[in-house]
Order: structure tokens, then C-alpha cells, then sequence
């Protein structure tokens, strides 16, 4: 336990000082610039683990023993007596264009943050449970217009702007009911603030235009919930079919929110006392529902192949003021593999994991009427290290499109790396002394 102890120590010591030498915004920024990330409570994380990356984020229905998936609480009861620790780090570059007076506009950027860190280990033989902190959405966007007011020749700016995010604190159980049935429930602690500022400004020609500045932060603090369920019948001795769903039910997320008015001239004067239209006022921001399933085939621990499917209402997300948020629902279908090519071999190469995947999303984002569809392929493998090779670094690789250059649509493409450390040892192991 000690020895584990010291393992976790120095894994994430050496993961923060990664993300921290990244860059000096790397937490304030998410993924980079994300216009999309203006609408609702901003753009979600993937749920999926880097080794669950790596075969387009399938994950609903498989479990590895070596390997930690938390899309599904119910696949906790299917690990062994081994305790495990991970962490996840998560970098992307992008580039985004968009068609503006039939001219291309283009812009590029990268960054990373921390993915995830987790902890599962066994209650007893049937019984696991996990707790994990990552971030679930993140807000990030800057974006200008320039037009000018009706009736004159006077150009106009406007400028808006978000920063934020929600994090997500989570334990879940999982346990094993029959031979080859599971279940399982997932509790978070969904926490962060989102600011949204805003501002126009009319060019007269003098030096004291006046800017009109609005800021509107909203902190969040709550309790969701998930559930899971997998079944594992054998279909021959080598051959057995995993089948699993999720569903994450309708929450009322508790959010407070000050939103201030407020009128400068170019030199940042202050030409009117600001205007406070609400200060910490309560509210409750609705998150839909979610459901989500999965089928897999396996053969031993050498071969999967599944896929994954998901259906969320984001038509029924409302803002803490009751409000619609402008979204649609979505829908995503994944499907993926890994392959090990001998398991139980004594021989290196033969015990690395390789992986592919690929993934079809329909975004929530509706812009001229047409829906954001995200399409992408995913590459990965784990490498095992230390004694008896129970431990891993997992690397993934993605890469896709969103949206495309028609209309106002934003199209994005974007390449995003994953690399996740896998520590196993035993906990709770009484030592015997000849």
C-alpha cells in the first residue's frame, strides 16, 4: 500500500508540473477557443478515458480489468481485487474558419489541461467503488462584429466574451448482482462559474466614445446523479457479449447569478454608475436527460469490438432565469476496437494494446438553421511497464471536423492527443510471514 502510495505521489506530481509547463492559461482556456462554447453551460468534456479515446470513446458496455471506465459505474464491479489510480492529460490544436463578406477567416490555436484524475479499488469481491475529479464543461470564446447603426454612417463594434467552467467531483459504486448482471450509481458534485461579458462601442470620430458594458457571472453548485446497469452473457467459451446503458435523469442544478450594466468612455471613465440588474440572485439551470447504450463483443482479453450509441434533450435545457437556452437535442454513435495480440505472453510486443475508432455527433448547436454534425477517428495503444507489467501509459490520438463552411457556420478542425497513466497494485492484502 505504501509502495502504491508513493507511485500515486510522484504520477501526479509529475502530471500537474505537465500542465502546469503547458502553458500559463492552460486551466482558464479548456481546449483552446470555442465559439460554440457560448451557449448553454458551454462545451462538455468527453466522459471517456484516454484508453476509451483511442477506440472512438465506446465504453458503454466494456470493462478492462487494467483499465479504469467510468462512462458506466455498473462496469466498477467487473475489476479485480487490484487497485487503481489514473490520470489523464489532454492537449488539442485547432484550427477554425468561417466565411465573413466571401472572404475566409482563419484562426489556429492550441492548449491543453488536465483530463482526469481517478481512484478505484475493491469494497469486497462483489463491490467496487471509485472517486474521480474532472472537468465536465468549459467556456472560452472572444468573438467581434462589426456593423453600423440604422440610419447612419457611424460603424459600430460589438465584442463578446466567456471564460469559465463546471467541474465535476464524483464517487461511484458499482456491484456485481449475479453471475453475469451489474449495476451500479454514480454521485457528482457539479462546481465552477461561468462570466459572460459583453460591449459596444459606436465610432463618432470622438475621443470619448462611449462604451456600453455588460458582465454577467453565474457560479453553480449542485448534486447529479447517474445510473448504470451491464449484462454479460458467454456465448461460447471464449466468446461473451457485453450489453450496457446508462441514464443520467433530468437535474435542477442550484446557480446564483450577478449580472452588471454599465456605461465607460474609451479611456475606461466611468460615465454612469454601474447598473447592478441582479446580484447573487437564486436560481436553478435545468440539465437534461441523457441515455446512453452499448453492445460489445469480446474474446478473452485479446479482441473487442462495440458500439456505442447516445441520445441527450438538450431542447429541454432552460438558463436559472427559465430561459431556453437555443439548443436542440443530440444525438452521438461510436464505434470502436482493441486488440492485444497475446495476453499471456511472456514475449513485450505481444502485450501491447492497439486500438481504432471512429465517431458521428450531432451537436446541440442549431446555426442557420442546420445542425453542427461532428465527425472524427480515433488511434490509440497502451504500453505496460513496471513489475509483472500491470501498469500502463495509454496514448490516443484524434482527430475530426465540426461543422462546415456553409453559411455562418463555424467549421472547426481539430487534432486532440490524450495521454493517461494506469497505476494497479493490491490494497488491503494481508502479508504472510513464513
Amino acid at each position: 500500500m505504501l509502495k502504491l502510495y508513493k507511485r500515486i505521489r510522484l504520477t501526479l506530481t509529475h502530471s500537474l508540473l505537465a500542465v502546469a509547463a503547458t502553458s500559463p492559461m492552460v486551466l482558464a482556456q479548456g481546449l483552446g477557443n470555442s465559439p460554440y462554447s457560448a451557449l448553454g453551460v458551454g462545451e462538455l468534456y468527453s466522459p471517456a478515458n484516454v484508453t476509451n479515446m483511442g477506440m472512438g470513446e465506446v465504453g458503454i458496455s466494456n470493462a478492462s480489468p487494467f483499465y479504469l471506465n467510468l462512462q458506466n459505474p455498473a462496469l466498477l464491479a467487473r475489476r479485480t481485487r487490484f487497485t487503481v489510480f489514473e490520470v489523464g492529460l489532454l492537449g488539442q490544436s485547432k484550427g477554425l474558419s468561417q466565411n465573413i463578406g466571401n472572404q475566409l477567416q482563419n484562426q489556429r490555436n492550441v492548449s491543453g489541461n488536465l483530463g482526469y484524475l481517478a481512484l478505484a479499488f475493491p469494497a469486497n469481491s462483489r463491490w467496487n467503488i471509485s472517486i474521480s475529479l474532472r472537468p465536465y464543461t468549459f467556456v472560452n470564446y472572444n468573438t467581434q462584429e462589426i456593423s453600423t447603426v440604422p440610419g447612419t454612417t457611424y460603424p459600430t463594434r460589438y465584442e463578446y466574451t466567456g471564460r469559465g467552467g463546471l467541474n465535476k467531483a464524483s464517487i461511484a459504486n458499482g456491484v456485481r448482482i449475479t453471475k453475469n448482471i451489474y449495476a451500479g450509481v454514480e454521485a457528482s458534485f457539479l462546481f465552477g462559474n461561468i462570466t459572460h461579458t459583453s460591449s459596444s462601442r459606436v465610432f463618432t470620430g470622438s475621443a470619448e466614445d462611449v462604451l456600453i458594458n455588460r458582465l454577467n457571472r453565474t457560479n453553480y453548485s449542485d448534486i447529479v446523479w447517474k445510473l448504470g446497469a451491464a449484462w454479460r452473457p458467454k456465448l461460447s467459451e471464449k466468446l461473451t457479449l457485453n450489453v450496457g446503458a446508462t441514464y443520467d435523469p433530468q437535474m435542477r442544478v442550484g446557480a446564483q447569478q450577478t449580472d452588471i450594466y454599465q456605461q465607460t468612455n474609451t479611456a475606461q471613465q466611468v460615465v454612469a454608475a454601474p447598473d447592478t440588474l441582479r446580484l447573487n440572485s437564486s436560481g436553478a439551470t435545468t440539465l437534461p436527460q441523457q441515455m446512453r447504450f452499448g453492445i460489445s463483443l469480446e474474446k478473452g482479453n485479446s479482441f473487442l469490438v462495440g458500439v456505442d450509441v447516445g441520445l441527450q434533450q438538450w431542447s429541454q435545457y432552460r438558463t436559472p432565469d427559465g430561459k431556453s437556452g437555443n439548443l436542440v437535442d443530440a444525438m452521438n454513435i461510436a464505434a470502436g476496437a482493441e486488440f492485444t495480440p497475446k495476453p499471456t505472453s511472456n514475449r513485450y510486443r505481444d502485450l501491447i494494446t492497439y486500438r481504432a475508432g471512429f465517431q458521428y455527433n450531432q451537436m446541440p448547436y442549431l446555426v442557420s438553421g442546420l445542425k453542427i454534425n461532428d465527425i472524427n477517428g480515433s488511434l490509440g495503444f497502451s504500453l505496460p511497464l513496471g513489475s509483472y507489467l500491470v501498469n500502463h501509459i495509454s496514448v490516443s490520438v484524434v482527430a475530426g471536423q465540426r461543422g462546415v463552411l456553409t453559411g455562418n457556420q463555424i467549421r472547426e478542425r481539430y487534432v486532440r492527443i490524450g495521454i493517461g497513466f494506469s497505476l494497479n497494485d493490491w490494497w488491503f492484502r494481508k502479508q504472510v510471514v513464513d
